[in-house]
This record gives structure tokens, sequence and C-alpha cells, in this order.
């Protein structure tokens, strides 16, 4: 472990040497000699700030035996030349595993956000979104497609990590099948909605508000081209922030408009249309999410996202009751999924209460 912690220690100084370096050859500032923590993420990356005269600077330390960063780098690379504001890559050396970005700051949207503060930073953050999704793919990086497989294999978290080794239930192979078949159909579904750059977590906790009143973007490298409807429902259907469901139907239908006058949907894509697409891609993302928050806890010590399931399912059931197509699988969840959960977890009660105990 001391050797380990040294290692560290080193490569924390080898950062602000070749950072510092950096700054003198490129800039009429003098950089501090020394690197302030910012953060870890849930990789083995470390974020550092260097403080300049002018400023500050983002460093980042990612292991080249640990960490890829070549789709970081391309990634963002593409949408700062399509002027979505994302961090700037200002220099970096893929052999030792480090990076130097401009700095967005530390004000996450998350607490900014308030009754009266959220039309007018969603509305920047469906801006920004609007131009995101229609960024050109990198060239150095070709995005992996969101795929039927890529789908599907996040839907069987749900049942694997949220039904089988959360709720401990003991699936028969009619409801196996029911589960698999409304995945199934799910992903066929949203797959119908045009293709876009996805950004894939695009939330209140990865965007931020900039000293310049607009919104940056951050955590983008596991982007990929997919439904179109996908990023809308990260960031109105947020697991970390609940708004009234006429607030976000509100929200969805301006930006449908907003799509409709740039072009991206067809004109005959009416209202109901876009909401059943937001909606069956939110109960793709959903059931993957109970069984990601699931596998947090259960494999990786993380047990704090367990308090943001509630949310989550109560998302998932409002998703699948809409549509006739999902009876049969929203009736399994109500008399099956909802009293497991509910016993297990009985403070969750005010989210489900609504169904708990009903079959539509």
């Amino acid at each position: 472990m001391e050797d380990c912690a040294i290692a560290v220690d080193q490569r924390r100084d080898a950062l602000c040497a070749w950072s510092a370096g950096w700054v003198r050859a490129h800039t009429p500032f003098t950089p501090a000699e020394a690197l302030d923590i910012v953060s870890g993420d849930a990789s083995f990356r470390r974020y550092f700030r260097l403080q300049h005269g002018q400023g500050s600077l983002i460093c980042v330390d990612a292991p080249p035996d640990k960490e890829n960063s070549r789709p970081f780098v391309a990634i963002a690379r593409a949408l700062f030349a399509h002027q979505v504001h994302v961090p700037e890559v200002l220099a970096v050396d893929f052999e030792q595993g480090f990076m130097l970005l401009s700095d967005l700051g530390d004000t996450l949207l998350r607490p900014c956000l308030n009754d009266d503060s959220v039309d007018e930073l969603y509305g920047q953050a469906m801006d920004e979104l609007l131009h995101l999704l229609s960024s050109p793919q990198p060239d150095d990086y070709p995005l992996p497609p969101y795929d039927h497989a890529r789908l599907m294999t996040e839907m069987s978290l749900f049942r694997d990590w949220f039904l089988g080794r959360y709720l401990t239930l003991d699936l028969t192979a009619e409801e196996t099948a029911l589960v698999d078949g409304v995945c199934d159909r799910i992903a066929q579904a949203v797959l119908a909605q045009p293709i876009v750059f996805v950004h894939r977590d695009y939330h209140s906790r990865n965007l931020m508000v900039l000293p310049t009143g607009r919104l940056g973007v951050i955590d983008f490298q596991d982007a990929v081209t997919g439904p179109i409807t996908y990023d809308l429902v990260s960031l109105l259907r947020d697991a970390y922030v609940e708004w009234p469901a006429d607030r976000v139907n509100g929200w969805v239908e301006i930006f449908r408009q907003k799509l409709l006058a740039a072009g991206q949907i067809a004109a005959d894509v009416d209202s109901a249309a876009f909401q059943a697409w937001f909606d069956w891609m939110g109960a793709q993302r959903h059931l993957k999410v109970l069984g990601i928050f699931a596998r947090l806890s259960l494999r990786d010590g993380k047990h704090g996202y367990l308090n943001d399931i509630p949310l989550v399912f109560k998302y998932l059931v409002d998703e699948i009751g809409a549509y006739p197509e999902l009876a049969a699988f929203r009736d399994w969840v109500l008399v099956r999924v909802v009293p497991a959960y509910l016993a297990k977890n009985p403070a969750a009660q005010p989210w489900l209460a609504h169904v708990a105990g009903s079959v539509a």
C-alpha cells in the first residue's frame, strides 16, 4: 500500500510538472507550484486544478494501463469544434495518461435548480442538447451504436440485479419470458426514432453553470449514436430530482417544437407520438438504471444509490402505465415487483402509493 501511495504521489508531481511546463510554454502566466485536488470519479481518473496568473486549468491523471483517454479526447474535440460548451483539450500525453483542459468551474446545475429557476435553466439545457445531438462524429473515433444488442444488455440488468439479486425474486420461465419480451419490444420501438449523437448521461450532475451564465457539458466520454429522446429523458426524468408530471410534459413539448424548427424530426411527429417516444425511451433507461443502482450497492458497496431507486421506480411504473402494449408487464410489476420492493423498503411508500396494491 505504501508503494502504491508513493506511485500515486509521483504521478501527481509528474502531472504538475507537465502541466506547468505547458502553461509556461504557451502563456505569459506563471503557474502555481502545486495542484489542488478537484475530485476523482467512478473510474481511475483523478482531477486537479492548476492555478495561474489569470485563472486556472484542469489537469487530469488517467493512468494509461487503466484508462483509455482517446475516446474522451476525440469526443471533446469534436464537440468543442461544433461549439458545444465542453472543456477544451489544451494538451494531452497519451503515453503518460495526462490531459490539460480548460476549467468550467465548480457550479453544478443540480443545486441551482428550484421552482423559480428551472424553466430558464432547463430551457438552456434543451438548447445545448439540441446543438449537441446535431454534432458530427469524431473523425478519429466512430461512436458505438446504441443498437438492439446494447439496449437489451442494459435492460437485462433489471432482471439480473434488481429483481434477482436485490429483491431475490425467483422468476418462473413464464415471468422471465414476459420481462425479456417487453425489453425486446421496447428496444425495437425506441430504435424507430431518429438516430443522433447521444451524450448518454445528460443530467443535472453533468451540466455546469458557467460564470457567463451558460451551461457547460461534462462526462461525455461514453457517447454513442442512438434514439433522439434518450438525453431528453436523462434531463427531464433525472434520477436525482423530480418535477411535476405536467411540467415535465410541457418541457417535452417545448423540445419537440425545437426539434421541428431545427428540422431534426419530421413534421408529422405530433405531440402524442413524441410523448410516446419519450416514455418508451424512459422505460428503457429506467429499467437499466434500477439494475445499475442495485449493482452499485451489492457489488461495489455504494449503498447511497439505493436512496435514488424509489424515484426511478416511480418513473418506470408511470411510463409503462400509459400504453396498452405494456399493460401485461405493468400488471405483473404491480402485483409481483412493487410489493416485494416495498416490503424491503417501506420508506419508499410515498413514491409508489398511487399504484401499490393495484392492477391496471
